[in-house]
């Protein structure tokens, strides 16, 4: 039997939150499936060891449109896919399966609202498997670096994110850093890209940054076997910060623009949270809440996750 799954998302948080259930339908059907994802969700260095997916089929600007609809449902008529489950309510990627002459196709229900990805995501796959599945996403990695020194705390910030509005500022960072320092000693791990250099070249220039490995030069897959041995996620809510989730590790999310009912609660062993003064489980989009943000409130909460 050959399955497809689909994720229409940009991001690689999502496609870390996606996991469980795609995993959950390889194991019902006790096949490995492919994927059709975009290349910004990173889903071929996520996944490249995992025995549930065996392809990555990428959703590049190619196939947008009319010419990129048959297009897509060429390539993937050559696969001879038997099912398909989209998780989304897109009529697009349910016209395209039905082109590429799938014929068993499962999708969530059509709907005008805006669904919590997580429950959506949950409701979909526990219908399709028959059983209940667990929201708690599992990266699978064969081997993670093992020469960190264990006389220090190794601590992965995320300094970045995929919008202004969603960084706490950088000078937070360098400060937090310094009084964790005074607690323990500490190594920092700088998870931010190419793009973000400005804010590495800070936190490298400060009181801290001899103590500090920054992830510009690192592809995902690369950076994979660091995080998995750091002992702590400091960050963000930002892909890194479910990548960490789903390696196990402990970690402190930072929301000040984004729905933290969808991102925060779905693994509540591993991920504590800090919203903006005044917000219960309520930060959302347009939340704009950076300001507010307790410095207080972030160091006694990691210093309950490293001590």
């Amino acid at each position: 039997m050959k399955i497809l799954t689909i994720n229409q998302r940009f991001g690689m948080g999502d496609m870390v939150i996606l996991l469980p259930y795609i995993h959950a339908i390889s194991k019902k059907f006790n096949t490995p499936v492919s994927l059709l994802a975009k290349e910004s969700s990173r889903a071929s260095d996520l996944l490249s060891e995992d025995e549930h997916v065996n392809e990555i089929i990428t959703l590049d600007k190619e196939k947008d449109g009319l010419g990129g609809f048959l297009k897509l449902s060429k390539e993937l008529k050559k696969r001879n896919f038997d099912k398909a489950f989209i998780f989304n309510n897109s009529l697009r990627y349910n016209l395209v399966s039905r082109f590429s002459g799938i014929k068993s196709i499962y999708q969530y229900p059509f709907s005008l609202r805006k669904n919590n990805m997580v429950l959506a995501a949950k409701t979909f796959t526990e219908k399709v498997v028959g059983q209940k599945v667990s929201t708690e996403p599992t990266l699978i990695i064969k081997k993670s670096s093992n020469n960190f020194d264990k006389k220090y705390k190794h601590i992965l910030f995320a300094v970045s994110a995929s919008g202004p509005t969603k960084i706490w500022d950088i000078e937070n960072y360098i400060k937090l850093a310094i009084e964790i320092s005074k607690k323990v000693e500490c190594k920092f791990y700088i998870a931010a890209g190419p793009n973000d250099i400005n804010l590495i070249k800070k936190f490298k220039e400060s009181d801290v940054g001899k103590d500090c490995v920054s992830f510009e030069k690192l592809s995902i897959k690369e950076t994979l076997p660091i995080i998995k041995n750091c002992d702590c996620y400091i960050g963000n809510d930002t892909g890194f910060g479910h990548i960490s989730v789903a390696l196990k590790i402990k970690s402190l999310f930072i929301f000040m623009d984004t729905p933290i009912r969808v991102y925060g609660s779905y693994a509540p062993s591993l991920i504590s949270t800090v919203e903006p003064e005044g917000e219960n489980q309520s930060t959302v989009h347009n939340t704009l809440g950076k300001k507010s943000i307790s410095f207080k409130e972030v160091l006694e909460k990691t210093l309950n996750l490293i001590i």
